[in-house]
């Protein structure tokens, strides 16, 4: 499984800016019939929550598009509308031009008051790519190894991570990307934007690791595209001779024992 994680400056609230940048650092990578690649959360507006000048049709076409042009896998990031609520989604398209369809962030950012444009999802959810358990998760999700786990339980074998993580958190980002993948015996598609927008600074640092946690390939803070190849079969050969999972249980509640 071949992978591209295509880390930008997003333009604010521009999405033919955008997909501008981001398709001029596409054509510098070799990327190959049936490869995936990953684009970072709100991949074409940036971190806002002004939904009325945000949410269209348009990056799910781009999207699809893209993945038909190229004939891969793209994983995009966009804001939808639901009822009375927004969505920030994670939208899988097909090589054949088909989106396959959407993940929801599960945990909006109550510091960066992400909850007054988005409500969290439901539930992680699992596609499958060629053969292989894929699960994306947005951002902030990353904190929440629950998730993770409940995805892994459904079959998760490679997790991707797409988002707008500041640059004062970096170690949280690469520490945290490599712990879900030990801990998943999960290969991990972290992917970041770059750049500014009106509110914060981010610091790049997109990684692919594998299952072990060990670091396959990393980008630096500027824009650049990387790229890494996810041996699946490795990930399915560690998990039948250290089966870990199978030892997973559902944890009661803690204990407290007060003071006499």
């Amino acid at each position: 499984m071949r992978i591209h994680c295509i880390q930008y400056d997003i333009a604010w609230e521009d999405k033919q800016a955008s997909h501008a940048t981001a398709e001029a650092l596409i054509a510098t990578a070799d990327v190959r019939q049936g490869d995936l690649i990953v684009l970072p959360e709100l991949g074409d507006v940036g971190f806002s929550l002004a939904l009325d000048r945000i949410v269209d049709d348009q990056s799910a076409a781009w999207a699809t598009s893209l993945a038909a042009d190229l004939q891969c896998w793209v994983l995009h990031g966009w804001p939808e509308r639901r009822e009375a609520a927004g969505r920030n989604v994670a939208g899988l398209a097909s090589p054949d031009g088909t989106l396959v369809g959407t993940a929801e962030k599960l945990h909006p950012y109550t510091a960066g008051q992400e909850q007054r444009a988005y409500q969290g999802g439901e539930a992680a959810t699992v596609f499958e790519i060629d053969g292989v358990s894929f699960c994306p998760l947005i951002c902030y999700d990353l904190r929440f190894p629950e998730s993770f786990r409940a995805a892994s339980a459904a079959g998760a074998e490679v997790f991707a991570v797409i988002a707008n993580w500041p640059s004062g958190r970096g170690h949280h980002w690469r520490t945290l990307s490599m712990a879900r993948a030990i801990e998943n015996q999960a290969a991990v598609i972290a992917c970041n934007r770059t750049g500014r927008d009106p509110h914060r600074e981010y610091g790049g640092g997109s990684l692919i690791v594998d299952h072990q946690g060990i670091i396959l390939a990393e980008g630096g803070a500027a824009p650049e595209v990387v790229t890494s190849e996810i041996d699946v079969d490795a990930i399915r050969a560690w998990r039948a001779s250290f089966p870990a999972l199978a030892d997973v249980r559902v944890e009661p509640p803690a204990r407290r024992i007060a003071p006499r």
